[in-house]
């Protein structure tokens, strides 16, 4: 498994725990067409949270996770952010200029 498709997993939990809490229909409809999750390049922390505060200004569920510390990473460091699910219209407003991991 690939570092995009590890960190994008991690961070989509915190996504889906948040919407099956708010919004149980709309992973539901993620759940029955492919799941997709899709790992994008950031270019530092502040990045990160800008991304995070604009897709929540669209009401988009947006979860960022601070990194344990038990490896390679200081511990707090926030190293992944997901978006979603919502359709790609308004996700692509958000991240649609960052590149593929």
């Amino acid at each position: 498994m690939t570092k995009g498709k590890i960190a994008a997993q991690h961070a989509t939990l915190a996504c889906y725990k948040a919407l099956m809490k708010t919004n149980p229909q709309l992973v539901q409809h993620w759940e029955r067409t492919g799941q997709a999750k899709i790992a994008l390049r950031g270019s530092s922390e502040d990045e990160l949270l800008e991304l995070e505060a604009i897709a929540k200004s669209l009401n988009l569920c947006a979860r960022s996770i601070l990194d344990a510390g038990r490896t390679q990473i200081a511990a707090g460091s926030r190293t992944v952010l997901a978006i979603g699910p919502a359709p790609v219209d308004l996700i692509n407003q958000v991240t649609g200029h960052l590149k593929l991991l």
